[in-house]
């Protein structure tokens, strides 16, 4: 896994608009952030138990929080 970080996803918030989005609570499997859990977005379809690979773990909009 050298392109990127598993994650199981353990809850599936709920659908965002039309285009098959679905907002995700996932549990990091590996690596420096094990056992860290995140709120992902994840386009086509994804249910409860799936395990999907992640580029970052890191916090989606950390940065714009501090440059208000």
């Amino acid at each position: 896994m050298a392109d990127g970080i598993p994650a199981k996803v353990i809850q599936v918030l709920g659908a965002l608009g039309v285009r098959g989005v679905s907002r995700v609570r996932c549990k990091v499997m590996d690596g420096r952030e094990k056992e860290k859990t995140l709120i992902r977005n994840v386009i086509g379809p994804i249910r409860k138990g799936d395990v999907i690979v992640l580029k970052e773990t890191e916090m989606e909009f950390g940065e714009r929080l501090g440059g208000r």
